[in-house]
């Protein structure tokens, strides 16, 4: 049995370019890993990019989602509004396996993607969030966030 909206055409993703998907086909894109969540740090000097285990303010741990999502660029204005137009401007610092930045490179989602499962715990089972091993932003001083750098690139 799938949980697809009833709405969405099973593989809409393949078919429609980014900036044609209506705002249901949009949000069903997000896996709901909470990759996206994770405090980023890039090194000044060369500009590389490294994922902390530090999860926003706003981060809610089970769902792997916000907490406050249709407030959050109110509370947390540095956090990115994703939408087709800005997607290209970061989709670098998206992680590899997001479906945004899969879909923008012109790749396929992975079986564990929802859309492609129809469970929306499939992203979890697959070991593919942060469920379970993040710590909140406020528990860390700023001068700590070095210290939980991840190895590797999500």
């Amino acid at each position: 049995m799938t949980r697809r909206p009833p709405s969405l055409e099973p593989g809409y993703w393949r078919r429609k370019p980014l900036d044609q998907l209506s705002r249901a086909e949009w949000e069903a894109l997000c896996d709901g890993c909470g990759k996206c969540c994770l405090i980023k740090l890039e090194d000044p000097d060369d500009g590389r990019l490294a994922y902390t285990r530090i999860a926003c303010r706003l981060f809610d741990p089970e769902t792997c989602r916000c907490g406050q999502y249709d407030h959050r660029a109110t509370l947390v204005p540095t956090c990115v509004r994703l939408t087709p137009d800005s997607l290209r401007a970061v989709a670098e610092w998206m992680p590899r396996s997001c479906a945004y930045r899969l879909v923008l490179e012109g790749r396929d989602l992975p079986d564990w993607h929802p859309l492609r499962s129809g469970d929306p715990d499939s992203v979890h089972a697959a070991g593919k969030s942060v469920r379970g091993w993040t710590v909140p932003e406020y528990e860390v001083d700023e001068e700590d966030f070095e210290d939980h750098v991840l190895p590797g690139y999500l």
